[in-house]
């Protein structure tokens, strides 16, 4: 029988300020540790040098991480124009050089391919898998390291400051899977010049925005008290981008035992995803069909 972990069984969101020089491991295990949890999880990796909205999840909460995953999510950051590194970032060393500067029109231009359904080759310096290896450990290890291209939704992508002719911030929004050091990489490349990162801040993701984040400092001190508990967010807010249907109490208790269960009334088509409520609380999410919620994940009462 295996050994029944320690914690409370506290469920919910924490937003927080991820900041620099802290993995998004570091946060969750810290998070972890203030509110005395037993599961906690993150929805979305952060470089450890980037900053900005860092989503955990906690309890049956981390059951609606993929629903914050796949979400929207946007990203303000700092292009150094003329310079590339071997990991696309200012941790990295410098690869290769150029003298050219584009001007402002150029790189709103530049910025238009960009857009929309893209390919993208991540990082060779990143937590992608090669033969069940992580490819920052290959490359590392000074190997070769070759990766295919990636499917990205950018929805958009704008030039918002250019502080000198070094260096250009740009704001994206963008799905699952973006890699913003391979959008500045692949942008200097476009100009002819180079580029990599030198700052990273993800600004929202999902419902969430870091306007709305507490900082880890602020964790530390309002540890293993009640004040830390005053900022959870219910798990519900997980399941936003999903159309809710009411249960009934005896649905309910069908669902939670991982049968199908009646469902209200509601625009929802055959076949969609949806989460069903009873007072409020997420029940099950799982395919309408027909009057019933089919579950595919249950939560707990």
């Amino acid at each position: 029988m295996g050994r029944k972990r320690k914690g409370r069984d506290i469920s919910g969101w924490l937003v927080v300020d991820k900041p620099a020089g802290m993995t998004s491991t570091a946060v969750v295990n810290k998070v972890r540790w203030a509110l005395e949890a037993k599961k906690a999880g993150h929805a979305g990796t952060l470089d450890p040098e980037a900053t900005g909205l860092l989503a955990v999840a906690l309890g049956e909460a981390t059951k609606t991480v993929p629903y914050i995953t796949d979400a929207l999510k946007a990203y303000v950051f700092t292009v150094r124009l003329g310079q590339a590194t071997n990991t696309d970032d200012a941790e990295g060393e410098i690869i290769a050089e150029s003298a050219a500067r584009p001007t402002d029109d150029e790189i709103k231009l530049a910025l238009q391919p960009f857009l929309g359904d893209i390919l993208q080759v991540p990082p060779k310096f990143s937590a992608v898998k090669i033969d069940g290896q992580r490819a920052y450990k290959l490359a590392r290890d000074g190997e070769d390291v070759t990766l295919a291209a990636r499917p990205l939704w950018v929805e958009e992508l704008v030039l918002v400051d250019r502080p000198d002719a070094d260096h250009v911030v740009l704001e994206m929004t963008c799905g699952k899977g973006g890699y913003v050091r391979s959008i500045a990489r692949d942008l200097g490349a476009a100009l002819g010049c180079h580029g990599h990162v030198t700052e990273l801040r993800r600004i929202w993701s999902g419902p969430f925005d870091v306007e709305d984040g507490i900082s880890v400092a602020q964790i530390d001190e309002m540890a293993k008290t009640p004040a830390l508990d005053a900022y959870l967010r219910p798990l519900e807010q997980g399941l936003v981008d999903l159309p809710e249907l009411r249960c009934t109490p005896e649905g309910a208790a069908r669902l939670r035992n991982g049968n199908p269960g009646l469902v209200l009334a509601s625009d929802v088509e055959y076949g969609d995803e949806a989460w069903a409520s009873l007072d409020g609380r997420a029940v099950a999410v799982g395919i309408y069909k027909s009057g019933e919620l089919h579950p595919s994940r249950v939560f707990a009462a």
